[in-house]
């Protein structure tokens, strides 16, 4: 399966609870924190919910 590449570059500070929870959902809870994740219609249904706050490539 195909793979994305998701750092977070955003702070979750002053956001909403369930901004902060997809983050968490994501395993990026921390700056600058890379998880590799499969590519899939509800991770980039979360990753769009916080793109702000993240990078993603690949």
């Amino acid at each position: 399966m195909a793979t994305i590449k998701v750092t977070q570059v955003g702070s979750p500070i002053r956001r909403t609870k369930d901004q902060r929870a997809t983050l968490i959902g994501l395993g990026l809870n921390k700056m600058h924190r890379t998880r590799e994740l499969t590519d899939t219609p509800e991770v980039r249904g979360m990753i769009r919910k916080v793109q702000h706050m993240v990078k993603v490539e690949g």
